[in-house]
């Protein structure tokens, strides 16, 4: 029996309803095979048949793991409240255009900086509006690199965090805010700065205290991975020449399509949630993200949403991204590929290689974008299918404790640092040059034995097994040229061992896919890369410097993963990053062979 809270909400849905009329969205495609076809269809009919679409609309925990749920669902009704007030992002459009900003510098992480960069990567830079940059790495060298990438003079700074206590967004905002009152003065810095944060938060008090030009307020019933059309997204959109509203009424049609207007089996949202879920009970929990050159980006906000929310009771979809296309035989049993298919400008290459694939039997989805525009319908698209995973699983998908857990270990350590001036001494288990090699005791005891680097490496790689997955973590400034290196690096390890491989940069990782990686399936191997920053970076009004901070993040996300009893393997480089991942290569190599 729903409250009558919730006969309120599925009223509101049922008076949209009639919108639905001659709304036009494609529907996701999908070649499983005759038996994962099947249960597809009964899935779909359950759903049906149970009303869960309706359900889901209404706020329903009974849908989940009877907790929280319902306290998260905001996401669904956003879009219709963004455009009863959208001439805020009109507004903000023309105030930047007309104060002649060159840049704009979005501070934040997780779910405040993914969907933003979506937006720089696709839309790039638009005529007469400042470019869009987004800083989301505590490593020194990228801090001074994004840095070095605008006039701070001419800058609009976005602090973006939802609970306003993110340790990496408050001090990107300390380094940036002292920058900045040094090259404008102190009664100036403040009208650079835009707070995006939720009612309330500490980042609100002190964009108050700073003087901010402005404050926009997210949405305490969105999370920060379900908030991309909430001001989280549509807020740097506007400042960098985005259309808003016309952006949120594509949008819109999609809310509609996935609503309890239209049957089931006609659901864009409910279709992919179903499919997702049913595969990841068969074993198929590897989703391989394909995306065209166009909306390349969107594959990483993807990881976050889809890794987030179902990596966690050791269940999970393990996505995959930016992994390229290789031959048929690399692939195993345990994997599902999503094309998600750019309209107006496929490639042709992608479009051959998917084909081979699901002529070899592995199943593919189809996912047609008909051009960037429609990048917010499949934000919320995604949004339903994950929460629809979640309940498929058996989950909460709105929560993430192990990230938690990591946050936890990374505070107790720059703790420490601030009481003694320095980290906790770490011993290694094998010096080699300047590479130094770290675990816990139980994997050190499984890597007995090993000699060198490449015999370690021979172990531990030697520990993956059908059905698992290989990641690179890696705390290192994230360029093109450290990007092409451990590319290399994770093909040849997916081409070896036929498995799936996974690249992400940390800290960004850890508000993202560490999750999974932590509270998701044991079926990880992890590599994690350290090294020694070539130059720190003070932080202002703190003792600790950047590189201190990222170092701690590093060993407590190691930590975190050792308590989990993952297979897991640190190795720290030297101040010259580019030199020591091309010997940890020449290492694998010979691992491997």
């Amino acid at each position: 029996m729903f409250s009558e809270a919730f006969d309120k909400l599925l009223n509101a849905v049922d008076s949209r309803c009639r919108l639905a009329t001659g709304i036009k969205v494609r529907l996701p495609s999908y070649s499983l095979g005759a038996e994962l076809d099947h249960e597809v269809s009964q899935i779909l009919e359950e759903w049906r048949v149970n009303g869960k679409v309706r359900r889901l609309w209404a706020r329903d925990s009974t849908l989940w793991s009877r907790t929280d749920e319902s306290k998260w669902l905001g996401w669904l009704g956003i879009t219709e409240d963004q455009l009863a007030h959208a001439q805020r992002f009109t507004g903000l459009t023309e105030e930047v255009r007309r104060e002649g900003f060159t840049h704009i510098l979005l501070l934040g992480m997780g779910g405040s900086s993914l969907c933003p960069e979506v937006f720089a990567m696709t839309f790039g830079q638009l005529d007469g509006f400042p470019e869009l940059h987004v800083l989301d790495s505590t490593d020194p060298a990228q801090i001074k690199a994004v840095e070095a990438k605008v006039d701070l003079a001419k800058t609009l700074f976005i602090v973006s965090s939802k609970s306003g206590s993110t340790l990496e967004p408050n001090i990107f905002k300390q380094y940036f805010f002292q920058r900045v009152k040094e090259v404008v003065g102190a009664d100036q810095a403040g009208s650079r700065f835009i707070a995006v944060t939720d009612p309330g938060s500490k980042l609100e008090q002190v964009a108050k205290e700073d003087g901010f030009r402005h404050i926009f307020h997210g949405v305490p019933t969105i999370g920060g991975r379900y908030s991309a059309l909430s001001d989280f997204g549509m807020v740097p959109a506007a400042a960098m020449g985005i259309d808003v509203p016309a952006f949120l009424d594509l949008s819109d049609e999609m809310v509609i399509a996935c609503s309890a207007c239209l049957p089931t089996e006609e659901n864009p949202g409910v279709i992919l949630g179903v499919v997702l879920g049913v595969l990841t009970q068969k074993g198929r929990d590897k989703l391989t993200l394909v995306t065209s050159p166009g909306i390349h980006d969107l594959g990483a906000w993807l990881e976050q949403l889809v890794a987030e929310s179902t990596g966690k009771q050791g269940k999970g979809l393990i996505p995959v991204d930016r992994e390229a296309l290789g031959a048929p035989d690399v692939y195993g049993r345990d994997r599902v590929f999503v094309y998600l298919r750019l309209e107006n400008a496929p490639d042709a290459a992608q479009d051959a290689a998917v084909e081979k694939l699901e002529k070899t039997g592995q199943p593919v989805v189809r996912v047609a974008v008909t051009g960037p525009a429609d990048l917010g319908q499949e934000f919320f698209r995604w949004e339903v299918a994950t929460a629809v995973v979640g309940s498929i699983l058996g989950i909460n998908p709105f929560d993430q404790p192990d990230v938690e857990a990591s946050k936890v270990a990374t505070r107790a350590l720059t703790d420490e640092y601030e009481q003694k001036g320095s980290l906790p001494e770490e011993i290694p288990v094998h010096e080699e040059g300047d590479f130094r090699l770290y675990t816990d005791s139980k994997n050190a005891e499984q890597l007995s034995g090993s000699a060198s680097l490449a015999e370690y490496l021979q172990a531990h790689l030697g520990r993956i097994a059908e059905g698992n997955y290989f990641a690179l973590l890696a705390y290192v400034e994230m360029n093109e040229a450290h990007e092409e290196q451990l590319q290399r690096i994770r093909r040849k390890v997916r081409d070896a061992k036929r498995v799936a491989t996974c690249l992400g940069f940390g800290p960004r990782f850890l508000h993202s896919t560490g999750q999974a990686y932590k509270g998701g399936p044991d079926s990880g191997v992890f590599l994690q890369i350290t090294c020694q920053d070539a130059d720190d970076l003070a932080v202002p009004g703190q003792t600790y410097t950047f590189g201190t901070v990222k170092a701690a993040q590093a060993r407590g996300d190691f930590q975190v993963l050792a308590e989990r009893g993952r297979r897991a393997l640190r190795i720290h480089l030297g101040p010259d990053v580019a030199a020591g991942l091309a010997q940890l290569e020449t290492a694998v190599d010979e691992a491997l062979r």
